[in-house]
């Protein structure tokens, strides 16, 4: 039987709002012999239900088994046609692939004239609006029109159409190398984080080296420019380069400012570039832009110009509360962001068909660091095992590996000593397949596994022999990157001072945040 996260006619029909609905049985009505169709009967048992049950359908008589698979066909396309005309839906890239598909239809039927007239308005919008691929398969068929209907209006017609087919296709190459530089980098992020050695080092520098196209920035477009900022921003990221990250995603962010009318064509490259430039900030601690660049991305997003769907309100709810917990982590303020918990579990349901497991974890680590920073230990563990008991997570090897070492810390400070043990040999087993075991993994792992034979009266100078050891590699270039993901040194800094770790990363916030 499928299941309901499987079925896509089932999610399809379960996201649809009360008016998508209504508009769809409107759709469907407005022929008659509609009324009575199999589809609409099929849609409206589907709606019902609360999850997907094939055995309910065949036993309702609405269909037999062997038409069930051409029936759902049917209604899923039915329902995609009934979205593509709610005006919702109805964005410059649908409309500029409308005419072209009008214009089409027009040619077949022998209208040359007509056809190149819709043709012409489309190229112009689809210019105006960066949307240059489209542009290209319209100036691709304005020139088989051309071969069969000479317009005698355009002087030198043959020449305008090859020279703007070549322009379009020299900006479609470049746009389609950086983008292409730009997903391979970000692929090698999700499945092994930062950088983590000179080997790993060189392997991503001669990659972005070897595939960054030659370009001239003064010839380039808004699309090319987006696409150059995002492969640098990642590049950045990969290296442990922060302020370059925050460069580059400070550029991306720019140029939608200064093309405001891309906000609301491309609203979710526009999410993504403000995800990153809060992350980046985030990063190099430069506090007062956060909560500009917060703040701004807050209100852009609550206009009644921003594009509203689905999708978007998805992303809106990941960026928005990932970085309002960043941002508590920042100032050191956990108490504070605990009301988020309850924020984040609902959007999480809400969005669950939409949201990837990986985003997911991400949260998740952020609410166990959040307990963490509190005292609450428990909690912590309740959500690092969450994510370390996830089969289904594929992707970012470093966020599994330090949901384990940040777990074996919970379990020390809870008083968990069995499970501690446990938790020791599988975190190192762990750490070991995965080619994981750094420097600062290898002195915790030790040091907690020597707790069991340390006297009350000697922990303090064993956590301080532990502190100064691990105080070297605060600014490694690859061993750095334990401490963005668990403030060790914090921890140690509170059992040596006898003082929660919140109000210690609050002094330090204070002193290092701009």
């Amino acid at each position: 039987m499928t299941s309901t996260s499987k079925d896509t006619l089932f999610v399809l029909i379960k996201s649809l709002s009360k008016s998508e609905k209504r508009q769809f049985k409107l759709y469907v009505g407005r022929l008659g012999v509609n009324t009575d169709a199999k589809f609409l009967a099929l849609f409206n048992l589907l709606d019902k239900m609360k999850a997907y049950n094939e055995k309910q359908i065949l036993e309702s008589g609405i269909v037999k088994k062997a038409q069930l698979s051409n029936l759902k066909a049917h209604l899923y396309k039915q329902i995609l046609v009934s979205l593509r005309l709610n005006p919702v839906n109805q964005s410059i890239r649908v409309q500029i692939r409308e005419q072209l598909d009008f214009a089409t239809i027009l040619y077949q039927k022998g209208l040359y004239k007509q056809s190149l007239k819709l043709l012409e308005k489309a190229k112009s919008m689809a210019i105006e609006n960066e949307e240059k691929n489209v542009a290209y398969e319209i100036v691709e068929l304005e020139k088989i029109i051309e071969t069969q209907y000479i317009t005698r209006s355009i002087p030198d017609r043959a020449d305008e159409l090859a020279l703007q087919a070549k322009e379009l296709s020299l900006q479609n190459v470049m746009t389609s190398k950086l983008s292409n530089l730009s997903l391979q980098l970000y692929s090698m992020m999700l499945k092994v984080g930062y950088v983590r050695n000179d080997a790993d080092l060189q392997k991503v520098k001669d990659y972005f080296d070897s595939h960054l196209p030659k370009y001239r920035l003064d010839e380039l477009g808004f699309r090319e420019k987006l696409w150059l900022y995002k492969a640098h921003l990642w590049y950045s990221f990969l290296t442990q380069d922060f302020l370059g990250a925050f460069k580059y995603s400070s550029k991306w962010v720019e140029l939608f400012y200064e093309h405001k009318e891309m906000i609301y064509l491309n609203p979710v490259f526009y999410l993504k570039g403000n995800h990153y430039l809060l992350e980046s900030l985030f990063l190099i601690k430069y506090n007062s832009l956060f909560k500009d660049t917060l703040n701004r991305l807050e209100e852009t997003v609550s206009n009644s110009k921003f594009p509203k769907n689905d999708n978007l309100a998805s992303l809106t709810f990941i960026y928005i509360n990932s970085n309002k917990l960043n941002h508590h982590f920042m100032e050191g303020n956990f108490e504070g962001g605990l009301y988020l918990v309850n924020v984040v579990e609902y959007g999480i349901k809400k969005h669950k068909d939409k949201i990837d497991e990986h985003h997911v974890m991400l949260l998740y680590y952020k609410i166990a660091c959040l307990y963490f920073g509190v005292g609450d230990n428990k909690n912590c563990i309740a959500y690092l095992k969450r994510i370390i008991n996830n089969k289904n997570l594929k992707m970012r090897e470093d966020l599994m590996c330090f949901s384990r070492v940040l777990s074996l810390v919970a379990h020390y400070e809870a008083g968990m000593d069995y499970h501690l043990e446990v938790q020791l040999k599988n975190t190192y087993k762990f750490l070991l397949k995965m080619n994981d075991l750094h420097a600062v993994q290898k002195e915790m792992i030790k040091f907690l596994r020597n707790l069991g034979e340390i006297y009350p009266t000697d922990l303090k100078a064993e956590f301080q022999k532990l502190y100064d050891e691990l105080k070297k590699y605060e600014d490694h270039p690859y061993e750095k990157r334990a401490f963005l993901y668990l403030d060790i040194l914090s921890w140690l800094e509170s059992h040596l001072q006898n003082r929660p770790v919140s109000q210690i990363i609050k002094e330090k916030s204070l002193q290092a945040i701009r």
